[in-house]
């Protein structure tokens, strides 16, 4: 086939395709795939380099839709001193029938808008109604998608507190929402979490955030961070005191927040959404949604960005004869 082509899609074609109902939808096709085993998710490569960066492969597949493909992503802290983003991702999308790559995308838009969505729809199925009041640990790319998906399914006005990394006000984070809520940066770490219906963690995850008895009774705490094994940022004896959500159980006990208390029972989010498990949440419970990212998610969306790109003409065909 000398006429095959291969299209990219780099990070001017992919961001303003992310449209936030869309990419909903797709995360919430993917946990309840997930859920229904109708969609694979292949082991996690997750590995510390020499560089100081941290490497790793995502993948996976849904049959039953010709989808086959992985997304290879990382985080490297020194690209901060180039002026760059320390997360790197590219997805990559192949015809299962023959191998052939069909599409490689920038990743980086695409995982910061997935895990926003997958955020937001465990906010929105485990928080307390009427839920107004939230604390939220970082003010980077996470933090900040992490926070509008929480604003755009709240239902009520909400009243934002920030921690940043220096403890000071951050004025690029606060102009960003202060036309949504009401902002501002913490005056103590503790305070602010147990003044909190909920409580976003979106930091590197480099240690435990606040003190475990600062978690008032009704607390729901969505986590980000800890996606390596060593990582977290809850401390310890909040899990054992609270009802436990993941994207997948086998990832969270190996590489989320449960990896520090492998043995509790957890719930996988996409039985939720699939409706083979009812959830009946006494106004006191805590909830955490400890989240390490699906391959399956990556997959979803890059879908609708592929077939979008086909349709509109969008991104860059160059020859990959075979």
């Amino acid at each position: 086939m000398p006429d095959a082509q291969l299209l990219l899609l780099n990070r001017d074609a992919v961001e303003p395709a992310l449209q936030g109902e869309q990419v909903l939808a797709a995360v919430r096709e993917a946990f309840v795939l997930h859920s229904q085993r109708a969609g694979r998710v292949f082991p996690v490569v997750r590995e510390k380099l020499h560089t100081g960066g941290v490497f790793g492969i995502k993948s996976g597949d849904v049959a039953s839709q010709d989808l086959l493909g992985f997304k290879a992503a990382g985080f490297w802290p020194s690209n901060r001193a180039l002026g760059g983003e320390p997360h790197q991702a590219t997805v990559a999308l192949f015809d299962p029938h023959t191998g052939r790559p069909l599409c490689i995308m920038d990743g980086n838009a695409i995982t910061t808008a997935r895990t926003g969505a997958a955020g937001g729809l465990g906010l929105q199925l485990l928080a307390r109604p009427k839920s107004s009041r939230i604390c939220i640990f970082g003010t980077g790319v996470q933090a900040r998608v992490q926070l509008h998906y929480a604003l755009r399914m709240l239902s009520e006005p909400c009243k934002v507190q920030y921690v940043s990394i220096a403890g000071k006000p951050e004025p690029a984070f606060e102009a960003a929402f202060q036309d949504r809520c009401s902002i501002n940066v913490a005056r103590d770490r503790n305070e602010a979490v147990a003044d909190s219906d909920v409580v976003i963690t979106a930091t590197p995850g480099a240690g435990p955030l606040f003190d475990a008895e600062a978690v008032r009774p009704g607390t729901h705490l969505t986590c980000v961070g800890a996606d390596t094994a060593g990582k977290r940022e809850l401390p310890e004896g909040i899990l054992e005191r609270a009802r436990i959500f993941v994207d997948d159980q086998e990832q969270a006990r190996t590489i989320g927040e449960c990896q520090w208390a492998p043995d509790l029972p957890c719930t996988e989010i996409g039985d939720l959404l699939a409706g083979t498990v009812s959830i009946n949440r006494p106004l006191t419970d805590v909830t955490v949604f400890d989240m390490t990212g699906l391959a399956l998610q990556d997959l979803t969306v890059a879908r609708f960005l592929y077939k979008q790109a086909i349709e509109s003409g969008a991104g860059t065909r160059i020859a990959w004869p075979w």
